[in-house]
């Protein structure tokens, strides 16, 4: 198939639009029969309202989210697409990192390129920044490990809003916000559980987690997670090993006053990871046919990263409903990497003409984030409206320090690929640390927001946020550069309408900024790109909030991007002085849809299904990042047995990814050199049995298919191949 082909509709939308489309009646249905009383059992357990917090709370769901504005609102009173991840599908799923959440979330997808490094990404755009309680911390994807291997045993859930978030971000992609909502010490009385898991690959993790109160009446409550994990891996001789420490305490200083304070240490070390993937392409033009445990490491390379964070809170409830909340985030993350990098196209037969290059480098990453904001109720014209205000404050310094390295007289050449032998690589003789790349980036934004009560079943939404933005950096081999934007406006603007107790319609328009290192014909930096996100769909919500349904569909566009306009003289030095410039037009345009059906269906049925398809262009109308996958199916259910079987919970689902491709220049020439991997399925299952109320043993079953399947860079030649079968069994005692 050509690159550039028109994308192939998928032959199964339209039966799930049917099915979405059926489902949600049918779930109106229920809730009318749950409120004729029609089964008393059911209105028991629908009386317990869903709230925020989802630890113990056995569902899919949740009751408020803050991520996608400043103002706490449930999933169908917010005009953008929103997924949830709570504690019990996390349990379910068996999810253990963050890049497990991502793998499992619609319209949102992992780029594993490398053993230890990847990209989010959601409608075409890298996802540039994760949240951590709603607090932005801004990541270099290229430099650093840590995040997407991140664990998740300190986290209650993980919110993700798609489209743009500027208003809650500051600066960045179109793409999404995911956010890490901290697990709380709220506990007053001795409550916690251990867990003990084996798994594929002499996997090994023990986790243990305690909140207890600290005094007699339990106004002051601590809790403290840690979990050890070692495994090696499907690929030969890569081992990770991660350490994670979070400590919290809550203290109830007054009746409507709170103090949460903390610190999380969360360390990962992996041991012959690769840099890089392996060879699409032979020489000859033909497709390499690796085992997936094939490498390209040598036995001293490794990829310590470690990631330390403090925070503190202060929440404080005034007498009219208004709320004052004051934060700060203190985070420091290193990274110390010894890695080999193999680049070429090797011969079929000798498997030679290989290339080895070295890269050791130390990262240091500190960020600052400072937080005050208003938040409650107003009224006007005789009716109740809601407001929030606020300020932030961010600051982030990225060093990398890079070593020299001198192989001696050892030989370097790479050889014979296919027989590669890790161990028989040498090792480099390495020199002290020298400077390599630095940057600092501060932004500083007031905001606001307000959801006006037009009548009771119609809200609009509108807020903005104001950003001075500055990023100052040099490097070894890089002219230093400032970026500065003062003011930019970033809009909000949402219409929600209920239809009846069920059922909304909404439609949202937002933006982002992302600052560009390029300048005009004139010299001055080209002003931000912007990428205007624009939303409209319709949710539902059914079962006292237990079920959510939603179908968006989406526009996004990218305006002011940078393209090269020429070459310039800026300083009369003559024609080698030429520099480049650059002019602003408008650049990618992403359209699409998303359909999801989250929460508990029936008592004992928990279920998540959503399927997200969009098309991704440039202004030249040509496919942008091909690589991420235009169509996304994530299907997860369990279903808790009845009656004398209730010990027994038994799940599964299905992750399908459509087709995604890039075109190597590189590629030999009697290739046609598009790199491409087809339509693929993971079926996933799991069950569990509780021995007692205490003592429970879950399996959970990976890609039960072994399918083998793999990700791409995007023009090098090179790929990385996807986990295949695997298993895992993990006790869980609670006290």
């Amino acid at each position: 198939m050509h690159a550039h082909a028109r994308q192939r509709r998928n032959p199964h939308l339209n039966r799930i639009a049917l099915l979405v489309a059926a489902a949600l009646p049918l779930i109106a249905q229920a809730q009318s029969a749950d409120d004729a009383g029609q089964d008393i059992q059911q209105v028991k357990i629908r009386a317990q309202k869903v709230g925020e917090t989802t630890e113990g709370s056995g569902l899919y769901t949740t009751g408020r989210d803050r991520t996608a504005t400043p103002l706490s609102m449930s999933v169908r009173e917010t005009p953008q697409a929103v997924t949830i991840v709570t504690q019990q599908r996390i349990e379910d799923q068996n999810l253990v990192t963050v890049s497990d959440v991502v793998n499992n979330v619609v319209g949102i997808s992992v780029n594993q390129y490398e053993t230890s490094r990847a990209g989010f990404t959601a409608r075409g755009f890298d996802i540039d920044n994760l949240q951590i309680d709603g607090v932005p911390t801004t990541f270099e994807q290229s430099w650093s490990a840590g995040e997407v291997l991140g664990s998740l045993a300190i986290y209650d859930r993980v919110d993700v809003v798609r489209g743009a978030t500027g208003l809650v971000t500051g600066a960045g992609n179109p793409s999404a916000a995911i956010n890490l909502v901290r697990k709380h010490a709220d506990s007053k009385s001795v409550t916690g559980n251990v867990e003990a898991a084996v798994s594929s690959w002499n996997g090994r993790r023990v986790l243990g987690d305690v909140s207890t109160p600290l005094n007699t009446d339990g106004s002051i409550r601590g809790r403290v997670v840690g979990e050890y994990t070692s495994a090696d891996s499907w690929v030969d001789r890569l081992k990770n090993k991660s350490q994670t420490l979070y400590a919290t305490v809550e203290a109830d200083l007054g009746p409507k006053t709170l103090l949460s304070a903390g610190y999380s240490h969360q360390e990962n070390r992996a041991q012959n990871p690769m840099w890089g993937g392996l060879p699409y392409f032979y020489s000859d033009g033909s497709r390499t046919d690796w085992d997936v445990s094939k490498t390209s490491s040598a036995d001293w390379t490794r990829w310590p990263t470690s990631y330390d964070n403090a925070f503190v809170s202060l929440d404080h409830g005034f007498d009219n409903g208004w709320k004052l909340r004051a934060t700060y985030d203190h985070g420091d993350r290193t990274g110390d990497s010894y890695l080999l990098y193999l680049a070429g196209v090797p011969n079929r037969q000798t498997g030679t003409t290989l290339d080895a290059y070295t890269g050791t480098y130390h990262t240091k990453t500190k960020q600052d984030n400072f937080g005050l904001q208003a938040s409650g109720a107003f009224e006007l014209a005789g009716r109740k409206h809601d407001a929030a205000f606020g300020y932030t404050h961010l600051k982030q310094e990225f060093r990398s320090d890079s070593r020299a390295y001198d192989y001696g007289t050892a030989s370097t050449a790479v050889g014979n690929f296919n027989t590669w032998n890790p161990s028989a690589y040498p090792t480099p003789t390495f020199g002290g640390l020298s400077f390599y790349e630095s940057s600092e980036t501060k932004q500083e934004a007031l905001y606001g927001m307000l959801r006006f009560s037009l009548a009771d079943p119609l809200k609009l939404i509108v807020g903005a946020r104001v950003t001075d933005y500055g990023k100052t950096g040099r490097g070894l081999y890089t002219t230093a550069y400032r970026l500065k934007s003062d003011h930019e406006v970033t809009p909000y603007a949402g219409l929600v309408y209920d239809i009846n107790n069920n059922y909304s319609v909404y439609a949202s328009y937002t933006d982002i900024f992302q600052p560009q290192n390029l300048k005009d014909l004139a010299g001055n930096n080209l002003d931000p790109i912007k990428g205007k996100s624009y939303e409209a769909g319709v949710k539902g919500e059914f079962l006292d909030g237990r079920v959510n349904g939603s179908l968006a569909v989406f526009k996004i566009e990218q305006d002011k991007l940078g393209q090269a306009g020429g070459m310039v003289d800026r300083d009369g030095a003559g024609p080698l002085a030429l520099e480049p410039y650059y002019v602003a037009s408008r650049g990618a345009k992403s359209e699409g849809f998303e359909m999801e059906l989250t929460g508990e269906l029936a008592p004992g049925w928990n279920a998540t299904a959503g399927y997200s398809q969009f098309r991704a262009k440039d202004a030249s109308g040509v496919d942008f990042n091909s690589i991420y996958p235009r169509r996304l199916l994530r299907v997860f259910t369990t279903y808790r047995l009845p009656e004398a079987w209730s010990a027994l919970t038994v799940g599964g689902g299905v992750n399908w990814e459509g087709r995604t491709y890039t075109v190597d220049p590189t590629a030999p020439a009697n290739s046609n050199g598009l790199i491409e991997q087809e339509k693929f399925s993971l079926v996933n299952l799991m069950a569990r049995y509780e021995f007692s109320k205490n003592l429970s043993a879950q399996l959970n079953v990976n890609n039960l298919l072994d399918k083998k399947h793999f990700t791409m860079f995007a023009a090098y030649n090179q790929i990385t191949y996807g986990a295949p079968r695997s298993a895992s069994l993990t006790f869980k005692y609670r006290f």
